[in-house]
């Protein structure tokens, strides 16, 4: 027993500390906020906490259940830091080809020329640690004019494709506010890390136009996790079949102990937990229905203009929710009918505390 208690606490300690050493390390290595955004001819773009302002604009409108920042979020709207970076980035090549039809209709080496230039001007890193100020080239200032009026436009007037109903923003400070906070991701999405060849996100999003593609570590690492995790669980199977004393007993019981025991009052009081859990699993499949076909007619239910009481967001933030509810409900009530059944014995009073 000794051992396996040393066994338990090594685990214990040796996963708190690679939490801890990664979690250090991801604090460390976050990228930077910068306190202002300025263009090289001296115009001030974003001024001082604007960004932090828009992340907390973001998360007024329902942050993560709103589209998705880096990966993390749901997906009918876009993910905010792709889709800026990608506009952001077709805007400063259709400007640089000098052409009506744009950087598309361009000869294939002159595409690759202007591909080369955009990714050395999105992934030279311009921020100034000591005085905080991120100091971007013009062209990139009016593809955040460009970009801010779009998204203006998204949040304002609505959009269907992706759940997000009209009027969701008409704060003209706080759409810029939201603006600055998206180009700080797709920055950080684009821009090299210090005496680095990788940006601050590891190349994430996808994006070609500015050379953003996996890393081979990236490659490596997701081939080594997996191979560790199969070659893992073959040797914890393999090792379990290999210990004759886990067999089957030698003779079953005759009865089921739980079904042969009679409830007491504490169990029979447990019941209205259980018809908790299903009121509870009920609702989140009838808001999970909503949310999918949020998916397919964006702000209304088989023509029911439902936005207008129940956006997507807040549909989705209580489907998710309700699942932990139920799960935390159902592992209280099992607990409370099991231990009288499995122990035969019930305290004095439980009855009133349950």
């Amino acid at each position: 027993m000794r051992k396996l208690w040393f066994a338990f606490t090594a685990v214990v300690v040796l996963s708190f500390a690679v939490l801890g050493w990664t979690g250090f390390r991801i604090y460390q290595e976050a990228p930077p906020v910068p306190t202002r955004v300025v263009t090289a001819d001296g115009r001030q773009l974003i001024g001082p906490d604007e960004i932090y302002g828009g992340q907390n604009v973001w998360q007024s409108i329902g942050g993560m259940e709103v589209g998705s920042i880096w990966g993390h979020g749901s997906y009918v709207a876009p993910d905010w830091t792709a889709d800026w970076l990608h506009r952001e980035a077709m805007f400063i090549l259709d400007r640089w080809s000098g052409s009506v039809d744009g950087y598309a209709a361009l000869p294939t080496e002159r595409r690759a020329a202007l591909q080369s230039r955009l990714q050395l001007l999105m992934r030279t890193n311009t921020y100034d640690p000591s005085s905080g100020t991120l100091t971007v080239d013009p062209v990139r200032a009016a593809a955040f004019d460009d970009n801010v009026a779009h998204y203006s436009d998204v949040f304002t007037r609505g959009r269907d494709e992706y759940a997000i109903p009209p009027g969701a923003l008409t704060d003209t400070d706080n759409l810029r506010k939201l603006s600055a906070f998206f180009f700080w991701t797709a920055w950080a999405a684009s821009t090299n890390r210090p005496n680095d060849t990788i940006t601050y996100t590891s190349n994430w999003p996808h994006e070609p136009l500015v050379g953003n593609r996996p890393t081979p570590d990236t490659v490596v690492w997701t081939g080594v996790s997996i191979i560790v995790l199969l070659a893992g669980i073959g040797v914890m199977a393999s090792y379990y079949a290999s210990i004759r004393e886990h067999g089957l007993p030698a003779e079953a019981p005759a009865n089921d102990p739980v079904l042969a025991s009679v409830a007491t009052p504490s169990q029979r009081a447990v019941v209205k937990y259980f018809w908790v859990v299903s009121a509870l699993i009920l609702v989140q499949i009838l808001l999970g229905i909503v949310v999918a076909h949020y998916g397919v007619e964006g702000n209304a239910f088989y023509g029911i203009p439902i936005a207008e009481f129940l956006p997507y967001s807040i549909a989705r933030t209580w489907h998710v929710q309700l699942g932990i509810f139920w799960i935390a409900t159902a592992w209280l009530a099992a607990g409370l009918f099991i231990g009288p059944a499995v122990s035969g014995v019930e305290p004095q009073w439980q009855r009133l505390g349950v």
